[in-house]
């Protein structure tokens, strides 16, 4: 191994995490794809339905989709995700050694591209992607708040659990990119809350009328004729989730949240673990130039978080929102970066013993999980 590696602990953080990535892929996929498999399956056969795009668009390749699919899509949508993240990140700090500790703590965090992994097929991952190439992208012109509305309606057609996961975030990012660096104007205004109507009543169809239209024995039926190996009837048994009502989804939630609360003391410990990075984000925003751009990112950042108290409070896959939470306020710190300071933050320090001993935890911990702590 090069010695320059053995020198700088920082790249060798960075050489495990890549080690890491490739075994929590190896777990995954000796795992059954129950959720992401019948999401690949489920298309607009029986009309407007929620969650059916990405099925409808595998639907225009093949009629049979093979249990492989779930792993080789997943994976290029991560492949995807983490390239354009790295390009992000260059633009962004710059991989000079100063800036390797951040990237460390963002890149090798399991809240982020490891857990994206673990949860290989899902669809929260659609969400980021779309986030970040929002953050790569000029914005310049009404065009990118359109493409930002554009973005978030495929989204909520993938899934409408976007419009509390993913959306909010996408917003944030137009309002510092668009608004706040170019200037608020009555035409703009005027396109974005337009925008915002249209997204909310995409997701009120998708909420209230995207429920399957015909009896679940019919739609297992048509899933299965879709399966490339139909023996595999197992992995339809998610299929009652195109059927259950908001009511039964919250119902659930709380009726679990007694053993699902034991989990966040793990969460705080994980969130604390990241102390670093959050001190580097507190500091990106006290030395914002404008005392308003200031206010307003404190109001994003708290709406974000919203968001995904409301999620914790109908839907019980805590690991994923906390996970996706905290990839959300990675990217709005990218977006806060861009915005005028009054002087240069220092970046983290990475002769600090402690930052070091953290690094090395967040580095090691291969995932956060789906529904409970690892």
């Amino acid at each position: 191994m090069n010695l320059r590696l053995w020198e700088n602990p920082w790249r060798l953080m960075l050489a495990v995490n890549v080690a890491v990535f490739f075994g929590v892929f190896l777990h995954k996929i000796a795992l059954p794809p129950y959720v992401p498999y019948i999401h690949l399956l489920v298309d607009y056969h029986f009309g407007f339905t929620k969650r059916a795009l990405i099925g409808a668009i595998v639907s225009l390749f093949d009629t049979k989709v093979p249990v492989w699919a779930v792993f080789a899509l997943g994976g290029t949508v991560w492949l995807i995700t983490a390239g354009l993240f790295v390009q992000l990140f260059r633009r962004t700090f710059g991989f000079d050694e100063k800036h390797l500790p951040l990237f460390v703590f963002m890149a090798g965090s399991p809240f982020f591209l490891k857990n994206f992994m673990h949860t290989l097929g899902h669809y929260d991952i659609y969400g980021c992607l779309f986030a970040i190439c929002l953050l790569l992208i000029p914005a310049r012109s009404l065009g990118y708040v359109l493409l930002a509305a554009v973005f978030s309606a495929v989204l909520i057609l993938i899934h409408h659990i976007h419009m509390l996961m993913y959306v909010p975030t996408i917003a944030v990012i137009v309002v510092l990119r668009q608004y706040l660096m170019q200037g608020v104007t009555r035409q703009n205004v005027a396109v974005g809350i337009a925008s915002l109507a249209a997204i909310g009543l995409l997701f009120i169809a998708a909420q209230f009328y995207g429920t399957m239209a015909v009896p679940e024995p019919e739609l297992v039926a048509y899933l299965q004729s879709r399966m490339a190996d139909p023996s595999q009837a197992k992995l339809l048994s998610f299929g009652y989730i195109w059927y259950q009502p908001l009511s039964k989804e919250v119902l659930d939630t709380w009726q679990r949240l007694p053993h699902n609360v034991l989990g966040i003391p793990v969460f705080a410990l994980l969130i604390w673990l990241h102390a670093p990075l959050w001190r580097y984000f507190r500091n990106l925003i006290t030395a914002l130039s404008i005392e308003a751009h200031r206010r307003i990112v404190t109001a994003a950042i708290v709406v974000v978080s919203l968001g995904y108290l409301i999620m914790f409070a109908m839907i019980f896959d805590y690991s994923r929102w906390i996970s996706n939470w905290a990839v959300c306020l990675f990217l709005v710190l990218h977006a806060v970066k861009t915005l005028p300071a009054s002087k240069e933050v220092p970046p983290i320090s990475g002769d600090d013993r402690k930052t070091m001993a953290s690094g090395w935890i967040v580095t090691l911990i291969p995932r956060v999980g789906i529904v409970r702590p690892f």
